[in-house]
């Protein structure tokens, strides 16, 4: 079995490519429709920050979605992301009884 490797997404990606350029809509235009501040989609959208619980609901119920598929991405980007970046090698396996 071949390892692929997939790139690293980030779902401001996904909301910016398949959900806001695809129904040529703003950012502050679904901000608005979802009850959140223009800031917190425009920092998603651009990949500057991550999507919180509470915007995966939001998401999900506006493009009929689910929570756990905006939360799923964010998760895997994070773990995409750090996995390099955190060093275990110092800590030892606990063995249990």
């Amino acid at each position: 079995m071949t390892n692929i490797i997939l790139p690293l997404v980030h779902p401001g990606e996904i909301l910016r490519e398949e959900y806001l350029e695809p129904l040529n809509m703003s950012a502050g235009r679904l901000a608005k429709l979802l009850g959140v501040p223009r800031t917190r989609i425009e920092r998603i959208a651009s990949e500057q920050t991550s999507i919180s619980t509470d915007t995966a609901f939001r998401l999900a119920k506006i493009f009929q979605t689910t929570p756990e598929f905006w939360m799923n991405m964010q998760t895997s980007h994070d773990l995409k992301l750090t996995k390099d970046q955190v060093d275990v090698s110092h800590i030892d396996i606990l063995k249990t009884a």
